[in-house]
């Protein structure tokens, strides 16, 4: 075993479209910076930001309706749908300022024009989805939502999911056409092509061991090559932890008291993929359904069309699944080694409080493809189980964490960042919609990070997101800018600009 050290500027452990993002911004602001990414496996994105590991939605809740959820009184809170929404549209923004650098091409390549749907059963259902496109039509952000219950439209509509459809039950959908399908496999790929053309050292092979901070306040990591077990020792004065369900652990090894006090709940993801090209065809949307009574929020039915390597396919999903580990590539002890003095009593809480979510996982494991078959014939009446794979998506580990509201060892659905009070050290934890709102989450950690230099950065971000630092919700004449401008960038459609003049699209039965 033989050692090295080496001194820089910035690390990145990870190779996911986080660290990605984060480096690119960096390169951007401060190109004279030295950056090093480390990743143990062979090539970028191969984890959870890869196309087959995740559902490739442009998350704008747009069709997601666990992010508008029905009060006791009957109102629909609409609070998570905008600003995730708002992220989106930041994303978007910097996607576009690279394309228009010519620093990204081909847009096409990772992201398409989908339209994204709501669909619902049931007469409950479907007063539930009416008051929701009601709450959200009038909002320059869901400019272009139509709704309908009226069968022959949703067979314009979804002609797959309304064939052979013999129940009387209700049925309405929302449809809005400027949705997008994202490869963030491909975004991610692309992003680290770029950043080595901008002399960024990126190091595949390499798995971080340990973490320790110095006197001077600098991180020191401990780096092994995974096939010849040489360890060097790197300097940063910054590190960012983006290493999907593996950051958990390396946040435990800094010893930073933020980190304290977490833990982390491991659900792994199914879906089932259309091998008949005259079936895959006949969809052309990413339709989301509701998540049944007692099911987690991650596994909100949906059937989507995507588009891989430019090939079109058609997913339907996600079934839930329990494995201990915390990556797809991780180990079976990963859930028992992240349990520490500091959070066994989190963890345990968390225990007793999801039993019921435990014992729907081990439920969902234990699916036949038969059964798997009933959930997606909910969807395709006349879905044939020939026509149809399972395939393995990635491993996402959920934060459990004490909460004023939740109290101990509370679930959390979405994404976290932990950092340090001197600024040094930023984790990234949980999941969806993560990759979505990558761009959102790394200006938040340039802000608490660098504080010290945003007043110099400011205007090269604002040239990056010209909606940094305004709320959206109250600049709808700049909503309708970025619309355009991103559209044109990304090759993507101008959402109707149906809020104008009062009147929204509702397509009813006369």
């Amino acid at each position: 075993m033989s050692s090295e050290h080496n001194k820089t500027d910035v690390i990145l452990i990870g190779a996911g479209v986080m660290s990605a993002t984060l480096g690119t911004i960096l390169k951007e602001l401060a190109p004279d910076w030295e950056i090093k990414v480390f990743e143990q496996l062979e090539e970028p994105g191969e984890e959870s930001s890869n196309e087959w590991n995740n559902a490739g939605t442009g998350h704008s809740a747009l069709c997601e309706l666990n992010y508008t959820p029905e009060e006791s009184d009957g109102s629909i809170n609409t609070k998570k749908a905008i600003k995730i929404n708002e992220q989106f549209q930041v994303s978007k923004q910097f996607w576009s300022y690279l394309v228009n650098r010519q620093l990204l091409e081909r847009p096409q390549d990772f992201i398409k024009p989908l339209p994204h749907m709501s669909l619902v059963r049931g007469e409950d259902n479907v007063k539930y989805l009416k008051k929701r496109f009601e709450a959200l039509s009038n909002n320059p952000l869901f400019d272009g939502m139509e709704f309908s219950d009226d069968p022959e439209k949703l067979k314009e509509w979804i002609p797959l999911i309304m064939q052979d459809r013999t129940s009387n039950e209700p049925v309405a959908a929302t449809k809005i056409d400027s949705g997008t399908d994202v490869n963030f496999g491909a975004l991610t790929r692309k992003l680290f092509d770029h950043l080595q053309e901008q002399h960024v050292e990126v190091k595949y092979k390499h798995s971080v061991d340990d973490i320790s901070q110095n006197r001077d306040g600098s991180w020191e990591l401990e780096v092994r090559h995974v096939q010849s077990g040489r360890v060097e020792t790197h300097t940063a004065n910054f590190v960012f932890i983006g290493a999907g369900g593996g950051s958990l652990h390396l946040l435990q090894k800094t010893g930073i008291p933020e980190g304290k006090n977490i833990g982390g709940f491991p659900v792994s993801g199914l879906f089932m993929v259309c091998n008949n090209p005259e079936v895959v065809e006949q969809h052309q949307a990413k339709v989301y359904g509701k998540a049944a009574v007692g099911a987690p929020p991650m596994s909100v039915p949906h059937l989507d069309t995507r588009f891989i390597d430019n090939k079109k396919s058609l997913l339907f999903g996600p079934f839930a699944g329990f494995s201990p580990k915390f990556l797809k590539t991780g180990s079976p002890f990963d859930l028992f080694s992240s349990i520490k003095p500091d959070n066994i009593l989190t963890m345990l809480s968390a225990g007793a409080k999801e039993m019921k979510l435990t014992k729907y996982l081990i439920q969902q494991v234990m699916l036949s493809k038969e059964k798997r078959m009933e959930e997606l014939r909910e969807f395709l009446p006349n879905a044939k189980s020939e026509d149809w794979d399972l395939v393995v998506a990635g491993q996402r580990v959920q934060v459990i964490k004490d909460t004023e509201e939740g109290g101990k060892g509370t679930l959390q659905f979405g994404t976290e960042v932990v950092s340090a009070e001197d600024g040094s050290i930023a984790a990234l934890l949980g999941a969806s919609p993560g990759a979505s709102t990558a761009v959102s989450i790394m200006l938040e950690i340039i802000e608490k990070c660098f504080p010290q230099r945003l007043e110099e950065w400011e205007p090269k971000i604002k040239e990056m997101i010209p909606s940094y630092g305004l709320s959206l919700m109250e600049n709808p004449d700049l909503i309708h800018e970025i619309h355009n401008s991103t559209a044109q960038a990304l090759g993507l459609k101008v959402p109707k600009q149906s809020h104008s003049n009062g009147k929204n699209s509702v397509l009813q039965e006369a």
